[in-house]
């Protein structure tokens, strides 16, 4: 049983290589400084001090029944699997700062943190508004944080749990069908099953929803007949009305499994196929004048430096996601050096005032399992890195507001 609480207690997401297995993600102690925030993109050619990065991909889960909460689930899409069942965000939280709308739910990850008792059990979840113009305000917004709270249309929540609380068991999951939360959740919303349905429908008085919008949609896309339903029925059943999840809203995306691998797994290209000229370096002999200039030009551009880095790295496992380090060193990936932000623009922690460390970033590869198309009004973004609080500081709020830096692409910011 020791060494069953030991797994739990660690980023446990299930293994690439052997689907039965679960692979133990050792988490490093909080960093010391906030060096571990945001850093300039000059100090990226040191190619990060080898720390290991753990990687996400997405999977279709062998049952559904994997992905439900007091298993503690790594997930992308579908309905969250809250950690905390009962004191949801709410109100202005749970929605889009510009267009006022919930938001859709990303992806979640169980990253407890080891020598941190507060945080036995402790998921992060992602959110966003599926508006590109929204996330295009969203870019410029997150540079006025020291003027105030900015507006955002991304918003990250970090969950955590003592091993001993009044949601789940102490003992780890025995994954054989007889796992039970030991209390229910709050109601959530019938259309979306992501937010508190503080609002019930006024005619049959069981349907909740998050917000006016949602109540509508589920109207017009039948509740309208499943109310009339309820109300002639002398004994109203559950079966009337279906359960949250079994029936999602057709605006969520496709849900899947997070597993993971290790980048160093993956072998990079040796010699100069690292280097950003050998891209355009012809398969013999030497470069004329003309493509020495045009080499010296691509090598001076640090965007087009950085892009290349980033596609190298990418490219050693292009169905990635999302890409994982705690450890003091570690920063993000970015696709360009522009729009890259420093120490300084990453704030403090909104509840303790502590600093704020790089933990993971979503990789553009997640729109294409979720079935975003490419049109000129499509969700895009070249990379959205998230900071966490380097001490997972422990409120009295269950749900507590990190911080997301989103980096688009400059064709998209032109938009």
């Amino acid at each position: 049983m020791e060494s069953s609480a030991k797994k739990l207690s660690s980023l446990r997401i299930t293994s690439l290589d052997d689907d039965d297995d679960e692979t133990e993600v050792p988490h490093q102690p909080p960093p010391a400084g906030p060096s571990a925030a945001a850093a300039d993109y000059e100090d990226d050619d040191d190619e990060d001090e080898e720390v290991e990065v753990t990687l996400g991909v997405l999977s279709k889960p062998k049952h559904p029944g994997l992905l439900l909460r007091h298993l503690f689930p790594s997930k992308a899409g579908g309905i969250p699997a809250w950690l905390d069942p009962v004191n949801l965000p709410s109100g202005k939280s749970s929605c889009c700062g510009f267009c006022g709308e919930p938001l859709q739910f990303v992806l979640q990850i169980y990253a407890p943190i080891e020598d941190n008792v507060a945080a036995f059990h402790r998921t992060l979840f992602v959110f966003m508004c599926p508006s590109m113009a929204c996330l295009l305000r969203d870019q410029h917004e997150q540079w006025k944080h020291k003027h105030g709270n900015p507006c955002r249309s991304v918003k990250v929540f970090r969950c955590q749990l003592p091993r001993s609380n009044t949601f789940y068991s102490a003992q780890p999951p025995k994954y054989d069908g007889s796992d039970k939360p030991l209390c229910p959740g709050a109601p959530v919303c019938h259309w979306c099953g992501t937010w508190k349905g503080d609002k019930i429908c006024s005619s049959c008085k069981k349907a909740r929803y998050c917000s006016e919008k949602h109540q509508a949609l589920h109207w017009r896309t039948g509740h309208k007949n499943d109310c009339l339903q309820i109300i002639s029925s002398s004994a109203a059943s559950n079966s009337v009305l279906p359960a949250v999840g079994k029936v999602p809203a057709s605006t969520s995306w496709l849900e899947f499994e997070i597993k993971i691998d290790y980048e160093g797994t993956f072998d990079s290209d040796s010699g100069d196929e690292n280097n950003s000229k050998s891209l355009v370096m012809q398969r013999h002999g030497k470069p004329d004048a003309m493509m020495q200039s045009w080499m010296d030009q691509f090598e001076a551009d640090a965007d087009n430096k950085c892009w290349a880095s980033f596609q190298e790295r990418v490219s050693r496992e292009p169905k990635q996601v999302l890409r994982y380090c705690r450890e003091p060193n570690a920063k993000p990936l970015w696709a360009l050096s522009s729009g890259c932000p420093s120490n300084a623009d990453i704030p403090s922690c909104s509840y303790c005032r502590g600093p704020l460390c790089y933990e993971f970033q979503l990789m553009p590869q997640l729109l294409y399992f979720f079935g975003v198309g490419n049109q000129p009004d499509s969700l895009d973004w070249a990379t959205i890195a998230v900071y966490t609080c380097q001490g997972s500081c422990d409120q009295s709020v269950s749900y507590k507001e990190e911080f997301a830096w989103v980096q688009l692409y400059p064709t998209t910011t032109r938009r």
